[in-house]
């Protein structure tokens, strides 16, 4: 990555921490298990997908694994008792989610021209399922790695509240691509523009 892309990476880590920060601890959603763990609202995905719509892949993975880091701890030492199992396991699944939202939203031009925007609402929905997947093999197996039963009972309390966060950022994220200020500031934030040449043809020699 490039000094722009590095600094933009920073922004959107940041952003997404502080979304987290903010949801995880003032948002109204938040449903509790007591002494094993709890589902509440986190935000940090926004900073995930507008990472991903104007950056990549790679940009979006990496801001989407720095933005769950604070969701990480919370889960892992403030409203569960998972610890470090949590802080490295979350950030994972929301970097599968950010790889995937890279590729499809690169993939199909999306925030490119404000014809494809609509897109974004399938595509983000769409980029969630990894995650989705990963989620439910981390409640049924990976926890059992620190000799902890499998948690089943936090899936129907995870996955419903993850897939509405989604479904309302699909529609952010498709206004957001839409906006043709959003998109260029984002543009000249991320990329170095070219000066432009003019190449005059040279007039044959008889």
């Amino acid at each position: 990555m490039d000094a722009k892309q590095t600094a933009f990476v920073a922004m959107m880590s940041a952003l997404g921490i502080a979304l987290s920060i903010i949801s995880l601890n003032i948002g109204p959603i938040s449903v509790a298990v007591p002494g094993q763990g709890a589902a509440a609202l986190d935000l940090s995905h926004l900073a995930t997908f507008v990472a991903a719509i104007f950056g990549g892949p790679f940009i979006g993975g990496i801001v989407g694994f720095l933005s769950g880091i604070y969701a990480g701890y919370y889960f892992g030492y403030v409203a569960g008792g998972l610890g470090l199992l949590s802080v490295i396991g979350i950030p994972l699944g929301k970097a599968f989610t950010g790889l995937l939202a890279g590729f499809l939203y690169k993939r199909l031009g999306i925030g490119s021209s404000s014809r494809h925007s609509i897109l974004a609402i399938p595509v983000t929905l769409l980029s969630y399922i990894p995650e989705s997947i990963y989620t439910v093999i981390y409640f049924l197996y990976i926890v059992t790695w620190i000799n902890i039963p499998a948690m089943t009972f936090m899936i129907p309390l995870v996955i419903p509240k993850a897939w509405i966060e989604i479904a309302v950022m699909s529609l952010i994220m498709t206004a957001l691509a839409g906006n043709a200020g959003f998109r260029e500031f984002i543009k000249r934030f991320l990329y170095v523009q070219k000066p432009y040449r003019s190449i005059r043809k040279q007039p044959d020699v008889v």
